[in-house]
């Protein structure tokens, strides 16, 4: 999800019931069903407070929507070219009048089909004589307004334009910058704009320009074009553009970078012009570099790591690269040594948090600000003190999430030995090169759903360029914040290129593996199958890769303006079935976790006691525990069957249901059409660590080794679900943030990991207190308690376990199954229904044919979640069990414990534990 230092950034978006507090300046819907009249006095009082909000459409050139409810009948369209609409005495707005007459059918199928939130408007239509005009109209100050017979207006409102801009100007080219026979072309589409200048640096901080240079509009596609010279490469750029700006009312010239910027100075200041094929630009054997092979969808495995976290704090790695790309360079480091044995054991894909220009952090390091690391060491477990010193600077650190993009295609600065200019460009891709080499895919973390900033703010890109375009907008031409950031409209057709055009250049020229949306659900399903249309046209041969084995997925929430498909098809779960893109299955992480993100973090689930052992808050919250563990346990295994709509298996009830039938908070369960669209987690960057909710959750008694074993068992939910499992970086380390349940802005100090296993970060003091004070009271018993504090060899342990488990999932197809039929026909689930053990999954998956697997001809998983050892009865068949030759020599002795007694044909699961029997062939 987003993050920034914005105070009212959302927490905890990895959830399915969103929970948002209105953010920024804008609010309110996204639709109203009707604007009251104003009286012309009140619109003399308040213009441009009133008048100038844009609550009228224009969506194609001969017509405009406008649900005002004033009683008048005569509509004008108020022209101003170099802006003057203002109110005379009577009210009346000024400027050139346009009449506009009233459509008595209102808005045509196809306008209402593709505008569906303005449905049963009313409809304005402009006059034939006047369509000629539209392209130079678009340009100017604009309003409509409604009179009454004597002429006094009754209400006036400003436009918004996206519509009739796609209409008009919808364009399909390059933009950015093209280099042709050598030459540079820089292309800018800004339809509204009534000049634009480019601006040529010589060097990133040149006082003034060395060249300035008028760009040429195609007036049928708004796109401002300038062929400049073969040494302005590696030289830096802006453009200034003239444009009416509706939130000033004025016309404004912005100093403005490009949108489609690939290489930047420090800090973001300007563009540079760089050809992203130049040799010097790609380190050795790039042309050449090998993809770890990856058959199909369900082989993939993702670890989420972030950039800085990776490396800030690995000694291993020189001072000068920590926190940045080339970390990943240092082939020997603590760090790139865990994941080089995390992906010989299985894992297939590195997940980057966001690695694009971001916002919040200051890119040269000499500027940013670090807390006394001594101080903060020398606090103890449950201070306050740790986190008020991080607060202090957290605005000045070099530490932020990223989810503020500036420039979407451009490698974040600050992960950068030199912030200045293309050597992000190098460093970038070095890593790509060293992680595939060592066996990594790499997924880049995206965030289209917004910018950091829009209007005119600072940092505003988009919205300089053409206003009111690039960002969605509510029903009085607000712009919409329910991401709690400014939110970006790819509905829009030039919005959706932009997007697609930057998917498409990291894929291509910086070979990433696979993207994660970020409120994926903030897109359309147009919008995500048009990328894939776009991303499965890339060849080897033409592009340099394959892009149809680049994967797809994201945050599927269903939330906002946009919720419930109210402008569009979503791109949310349920709406994504059948699509093959992922999207995150929060079913199996609360079952397993217990409670959601947005109630009490006690409430205990599978891994941790509901129902067998309750935490002292369960027992006095008297709910019928064993009921809703047995309930909560049919989610799990709906994610265990890779979340599909379809598969049937017996519920707590004892009723045969499809996945889709079974209950998820008034949503079904199950809503995925393939496995591999199913995206299973535990644990991600938002809300607490695992480790973190398991100590806040588990009985008070267990001891620390007991809550260890609880991590490893959720682990095991992950990793041998079918689907596409997904770990938290440090989720196989004991990871903890100090039960930080949002750490987006809370510096290297709660989120650095230590790769040698000598700290976890449990006890760092009490984390920040804008999202966590509330829970302050529950932490302080648990960060001081020293019984509670996991030793090095725990943390062993945990590393461990899920590198067998990684190894088991890779050990037979059955744990990886790819299609939907072969599930439905090959997994079995036992122990179920109202008479079912109470913590026990049972869990087959047979191939009696060697289909997919030669070796053996039946699996049995066990996952027992009891404090204590359990018997299960084994009835069908005659077929003999082993333990699997993974765990039958695990670091664990107690799954070496585990048995298969062919006589009584039970088998017996030692407590907290997953064990895996395999039936030879």
């Amino acid at each position: 999800m987003t993050a920034m230092s914005n105070p009212c950034r959302a927490v905890l978006l990895f959830g399915s019931m969103v929970m948002l507090a209105a953010c920024g300046s804008g609010s309110g819907p996204g639709t109203q069903p009707g604007t009251p009249p104003i009286a012309s006095r009140d619109c003399v009082t308040s213009w441009p407070a009133r008048c100038a909000e844009a609550r009228a459409y224009w969506l194609t050139p001969d017509t405009i929507a406008w649900n005002t409810t004033a009683p008048g009948s005569n509509f004008r369209l108020h022209v101003a070219s170099e802006t003057g609409l203002n109110p005379d005495g009577r009210g009346a707005v000024g400027g050139e009048a346009i009449a506009l007459t009233v459509d008595p059918g209102g808005l045509p199928p196809e306008v209402s089909s593709k505008f569906r939130h303005l449905a049963g408007q009313r409809a304005l239509k402009l006059d034939v004589a006047a369509l000629a005009r539209v392209p130079a109209l678009v340009k100017a100050q604009l309003a409509v307004s409604v009179s009454d017979g004597a002429g006094n207006v009754l209400d006036a409102t400003g436009l918004q334009l996206p519509g009739v801009l796609d209409d008009l100007f919808a364009y399909d080219g390059p933009l950015g910058i093209s280099f042709e026979a050598g030459v540079p072309v820089l292309r800018l589409w800004a339809p509204t704009a009534r000049n634009v200048t480019l601006q040529v640096f010589d060097t990133a901080d040149a006082p003034a320009p060395a060249a300035s240079l008028a760009l040429v509009e195609d007036p049928r596609t708004g796109v401002w074009e300038v062929t400049g010279e073969q040494d302005w490469l590696e030289k830096y750029f802006l453009y200034a553009v003239e444009v009416y700006v509706p939130a000033t009312g004025q016309i404004e010239t912005n100093l403005v970078t490009d949108p489609y910027s690939v290489s930047l100075a420090a800090d973001s200041k300007r563009s540079q012009i760089v050809n992203l094929a130049d040799a010097s630009l790609k380190p050795a054997g790039w042309e050449t570099l090998a993809k770890p092979g990856v058959e199909n969808p369900a082989d993939i495995s993702i670890y989420e790591l972030h950039v800085r976290d990776f490396s800030i704090a690995d000694p291993s790695v020189p001072e000068l690269n920590r926190g940045t790309f080339s970390a990943f360079t240092f082939t020997s480091s603590n760090g790139f040594g865990h994941l080089r044995a995390l992906a010989h054991a299985g894992l297939t894909h590195l997940h980057l948090l966001p690695a694009f220009d971001f916002a919040t952090v200051t890119e040269r390091r000499e500027e940013q600000v670090h807390p006394d690391r001594t101080a903060l060491a020398a606090l103890p477990a449950d201070s306050e003190q740790q986190q008020a010193l991080i607060a202090a600077i957290r605005e000045q650190d070099g530490f932020n999430w990223g989810y503020d993009p500036w420039h979407y295609t451009v490698p974040e600065g600050s992960y950068a030995v030199n912030p200045e200019g293309s050597s992000r460009i190098l460093e970038f891709r070095r890593m790509v090169k060293a992680l595939n080499q060592a066996g990594l895919n790499v997924v880049l973390d995206v965030v289209y759903n917004h910018t950091s900033q829009s209007g005119q703010g600072q940092k505003s890109v988009l919205d300089k360029i053409v206003p009111g375009y690039y960002q969605r907008l509510n029903a009085r031409g607000e712009v919409e914040t329910s991401t709690c950031c400014a939110n970006t409209a790819t509905e829009h057709v030039m919005m959706e290129k932009l997007m697609i055009d930057s998917v498409l250049t990291w894929a291509r020229d910086y070979k990433v593996d696979g993207f994660r949306f970020d409120l994926m659900g903030h897109h359309s399903k147009a919008n995500m199958l048009k990328l894939r249309a776009a991303l499965d046209a890339l060849t080897i041969a033409g592009d340099g890769v394959d892009g149809r084995r680049i994967y797809l997925y994201g945050e599927g929430w269903n939330f906002g303006e946009v919720a419930n498909d109210a402008r569009f098809e979503q791109a949310t779960q349920a709406n994504m079935a059948g699509t093959g893109i992922g999207t995150f299955f929060d079913r199996l992480r609360d079952g397993a976790r217990g409670g959601t993100p947005f109630i009490d973090p006690r409430e205990q689930g599978f891994i941790n006691g509901l129902g067998f052992d309750p935490s002292p808050w369960e027992t006095a919250n008297g709910d019928d525990d064993l009921a809703e563990l047995r309930r909560t346990t049919d989610w799990i295994r709906v994610g265990l069957s890779g979340g599909l709509a379809d598969y049937l298996f017996e519920n707590a009830n004892g009723n045969r249901v499809r996945g889709a039938d079974i209950d998820y908070l008034g949503d079904a369960a199950g809503y995925t059409a393939e496995p591999f669209e199913q995206i299973t987690y535990v644990a991600a960057h938002d809300n607490e660590s695992l480790f973190d909710i398991i100590q806040l959750k588990a009985p008070s008694s267990a001891p620390v080794g007991e809550r260890v074993r609880m991590q490893n068992l959720a682990n095991s939910l992950v990793a041998l679900a079918q689907g596409i499992p997904f770990f938290h970086a440090g989720q196989d380390l004991l990871r903890s943030k100090s039960m930080d349940r949002d750490s987006f802005n809370s510096g290297d100090w709660f989120n650095e990991i230590d790769w040698t296993l000598a700290t976890s970060n449990w006890g760092r003091g009490l984390p920040i207190a804008e999202k966590n004070e509330g829970n302050w009271p529950l932490m302080r018993p648990l960060l001081s308690d020293p019984a509670l504090v996991p030793s090095q060899a725990d943390r062993e342990f945990a590393r461990a376990m899920l590198r067998e488990l990684l190894r088991i999932r890779a050990s037979s197809r059955l744990f990886r199954l790819g299609d939907a039929e072969q599930i439905e026909t090959m997994l079995g689930f036992h122990n179920t229904g109202p008479d079912q053990l109470p913590g026990l999954i049972a869990m087959s998956l047979r191939d009696p044919g060697g289909t997919v697997d030669p070796q053996w001809s039946e699996i049995i998983v066990l996952f027992n979640a009891n404090d204590e050892a359990l018997t299960f009865q084994w009835t069908p068949g005659s077929r003999s069990y082993v333990l699997h030759p993974v765990q039958a020599v695990s670091s664990d002795a107690t799954v070496k414990t585990a048995s298969f007694d062919p006589a009584s044909r039970r088998f017996m699961v030692p407590a907290r534990t997953p064990a895996v029997f395999v039936s030879p062939r």
